[in-house]
């Protein structure tokens, strides 16, 4: 008998879904496999997109370990197109339910970000151990820029700049239209070179 696919954790054994978790429609094999062609694939962007939103990997986790019972549950309603977007909203509806049970504050620090999915580049021509230095605060202060944003704005521009989805696919994904989601990714730039500025000018 084929058991239930569940989304592999990074730190520790996933749970195992119930048979009874597989639509009714298709048989368990055939959801299995479905999982395993739709979802598999965007693993890496959905810890990243958890990961970005609750500010830390261990929770992150968990989110996407349900994300993935959800998938898996509603795996035979999806058909077919931007499968990449179709499990990015189920990451971010999971995470947000997540946010509101476990932070009812709704302010989401950074705990243990440890990669940014881009870094300031250093000409290796003409580095030294100063411009490496300066280098890396710019992206200490980047991530710092980042997780100072409002959660909306965080997403928004996760979604664009890192995940690179277009802005429909945005609007899609945090249901939303494609005007708000320029005007946010437009103010979360805004607000990232203003908390940019002012934290280097302290550091000077």
């Amino acid at each position: 008998m084929n058991s239930a696919v569940v989304c592999p954790s990074r730190t520790r054994t996933a749970p195992v879904a119930p048979q009874h978790a597989a639509p009714q429609r298709a048989s368990p094999g055939d959801a299995n496999a479905r999982f395993r062609s739709v979802v598999m694939p965007h693993l890496d962007d959905a810890y990243a997109l958890a990961h970005w939103l609750t500010g830390s990997r261990a929770d992150s986790e968990d989110v996407v370990q349900e994300a993935c019972l959800r998938a898996l549950r509603g795996i035979g309603n999806f058909s077919g197109g931007n499968a990449r977007a179709w499990v990015l909203t189920i990451v971010r509806n999971t995470t947000y339910t997540w946010l509101h049970n476990n932070r009812s504050t709704t302010v989401v620090l950074v705990e243990d970000f440890d990669t940014v999915d881009g870094t300031a580049a250093v000409d290796s021509d003409i580095a030294t151990p100063e411009t490496a230095l300066i280098a890396q605060d710019d992206v200490v202060l980047l991530r710092a820029a980042i997780a100072a944003l409002p959660l909306a704005l965080r997403e928004t521009l996760m979604l664009r700049e890192f995940q690179e989805l277009s802005y429909r696919e945005i609007a899609a994904v945090t249901g939303v239209p494609i005007g708000t989601v320029m005007s946010r990714l437009a103010r979360a730039r805004e607000r990232i070179i203003s908390i940019m500025k002012t934290d280097g000018s302290r550091q000077n």
